[in-house]
């Protein structure tokens, strides 16, 4: 299976991690540019400038568009425990619109605002068991 994985940037190392477990397994992996290029790790690190830079709008799309599948890689971040972001929530949006399997590394968080929508999506929460990714 091609699964294209959603997180934040933050979680560059995990997800790297994440990318060489899905793989062992035998399947295809797409990574945000973010995490390749590896951008939190340079000093002068702009998210602004790398959202820009990097066209991560339009190439993360092609990605989900081209993938069977996602997987969102929330882990705890400022505060909130399972974090989705921004990004990850609009690319939650651009694969439910493409009818594709959305898979949540860990449960979903406790995020009122986006609550509503991320569960009409469908989700399938692993809770760390990417065996469980068909």
């Amino acid at each position: 299976m091609k699964i294209c994985i959603c997180c934040s940037l933050s979680f560059s190392d995990e997800v790297r991690e994440i990318a060489k477990q899905l793989e062992a397994a035998g399947h295809e992996v797409l990574l945000p540019n973010g995490v390749i290029n590896r951008l939190m790790e340079q000093a002068d690190f702009d998210p602004i400038q790398a959202k820009i830079e990097t066209d991560s709008c339009h190439q993360h799309t092609d990605k989900i568009r081209e993938s069977d599948a996602i997987l969102v890689c929330n882990y705890d971040k400022k505060g909130v425990k399972n974090y989705i972001g921004a990004n990850s929530f609009a690319e939650m949006f651009v694969a439910h619109y493409f009818d594709k399997p959305i898979y949540c590394l860990n449960p979903l968080p406790d995020q009122p605002y986006i609550d509503d929508e991320i569960q009409s999506f469908g989700v399938i929460i692993l809770h760390g068991a990417l065996q469980k990714i068909k």
